[in-house]
């Protein structure tokens, strides 16, 4: 079984995003940045609430999906479908944009610690005009399991387990087979997991240092750093001294080619017009 070692680092650098939320983007900085089937990875982390108190108001999507996953703080998504949710610390909402959904994702708070992520994945050519859907999952939806020397949340796809089964999180049977985990370690804990061979593989540490490779005996990657990982079918880590918090996102390449214009994500120019057009219309969804 072949081990995957950490290829390549993107840094993270400071944007800012919505109405003026301050945040760190390392996937998807720019069209040469980004990881087929993922898009973009942010992370927003802030104490002081003028950093995300004006949220995200209402804005469009078309041909992707959204993933928010919440550390600590309160947000809630509308939408103009009439899809409402409560998204709170160690929450995820799933949306599906297909053909076409204007959303919002505003701060329930205006004191306190904001912190979470938010990452886009593509979608196949085929489903990219497939209705809007969207989907609220609350912590108690999303599995926590130990491990020796810490603990995983699964959020899409399965963990292995020590007997040989898996752990499902909530989020299954989608095109791009995504697998989406939090692992927490300790200072100088090892954790190994299955990827498909084939399927696109990064590690975000949001805390500490990771080394990747056999043993834990590779490269290391810092906090905030995304680490794109080789071909293979296993991937191995140890936690630095001060322990690691990362998060671990696999998914199947699309190989179709991509093209963007701000919240449009589509395969073709025609098919972007054609986007500005129907939100124009007001006929996006």
């Amino acid at each position: 079984m072949t081990i995957r070692s950490l290829d390549r680092i993107i840094p993270s650098i400071p944007v800012s995003d919505g109405a003026g939320v301050k945040l760190r983007r390392s996937l998807g900085q720019s069209p040469f940045l980004r990881l087929d089937p993922f898009l973009m990875l942010d992370e927003f982390a802030s104490d002081n609430p003028d950093d995300y108190i004006a949220g995200f108001p209402p804005h469009p999507h078309r041909g992707f999906e959204t993933v928010t996953y919440m550390l600590a703080g309160d947000f809630e998504h509308q939408d103009h479908l009439g899809h409402k949710g409560h998204l709170r610390a160690g929450g995820a909402q799933w949306m599906t944009a297909g053909r076409g959904i204007i959303h919002s994702e505003m701060p329930l708070q205006d004191k306190g610690r904001l912190h979470g992520f938010q990452f886009w994945i593509n979608l196949p050519a085929k489903e990219k005009m497939k209705p809007a859907a969207y989907r609220d999952i609350q912590p108690e939806e999303i599995p926590t399991v130990a491990v020796p020397g810490g603990e995983v949340k699964v959020v899409a796809g399965a963990l292995d387990s020590a007997d040989g089964s898996s752990v499902p999180g909530p989020i299954q049977g989608i095109s791009t087979a995504p697998l989406f985990l939090d692992v927490r370690l300790g200072a100088g804990e090892h954790f190994a997991q299955g990827v498909a061979d084939g399927h696109t593989a990064f590690l975000y540490p949001y805390a500490g240092s990771l080394s990747v490779g056999a043993d834990g005996a590779g490269k290391v990657l810092q906090a905030r750093q995304a680490g794109v990982l080789s071909a293979g079918e296993r991937i191995e880590v140890s936690a630095g001294p001060e322990g690691a918090s990362f998060l671990l996102l696999a998914a199947k390449p699309l190989g179709e080619p991509v093209v963007q214009y701000g919240p449009f994500v589509m395969n073709t120019r025609e098919e972007i017009e054609q986007a500005l057009a129907d939100y124009q219309a007001g006929e996006l969804a």
